[in-house]
């Protein structure tokens, strides 16, 4: 399978990937989600930010999933993985505030991170707010525009 995560563009998440800074992509849901149960290593995630084109890509190392979370579980996650995840220190507040309410969280380890000729998607049969795709081919979801 291929995953395409879309990146809120004001996190610079997608630059934290490419320098090596994040290591580890994070999911935080009130239900279950894709790629819950539906992630594995060796497979390929590409990114892109909300609103741009797919510019990079990573390989899936390995995954681990938490379910019902409490505050506390989000508290020791984020502090065990928070550095990986591309959260600095000081911003742990934050993002507890943002996830304490949130039943599950799924860690994904990335490896190999490469800029890739960007390209555009469609989302069209997906949802307008999908954060996350799961495909057997990448290919697609490429605009049809681009072809």
């Amino acid at each position: 399978m291929e995953h395409l995560a879309i990146m809120k563009k004001s996190w610079k998440l997608t630059e934290k990937i490419l320098s090596g800074k994040k290591k580890i992509e994070s999911r935080w849901y009130k239900s279950k989600y894709p790629p819950w149960d539906n992630i594995h290593p060796g497979e390929k995630i590409y990114f892109k930010n909300s609103g741009e084109e797919v510019v990079l890509k990573a390989e899936v190392e390995r995954v681990l999933q938490f379910s019902n979370l409490t505050p506390k579980k989000v508290k020791e996650i984020l502090h065990k993985y928070g550095n990986e995840i591309g959260i600095e220190i000081e911003e742990i507040p934050k993002f507890l505030e943002a996830f304490k309410s949130k039943n599950y969280c799924i860690l994904i380890f990335i490896k190999n991170p490469q800029k890739i000729e960007p390209f555009k998607i469609t989302k069209k049969g997906y949802g307008i707010m999908s954060a996350w795709i799961t495909l057997e081919d990448i290919n697609k979801i490429i605009s049809t525009s681009q072809l």
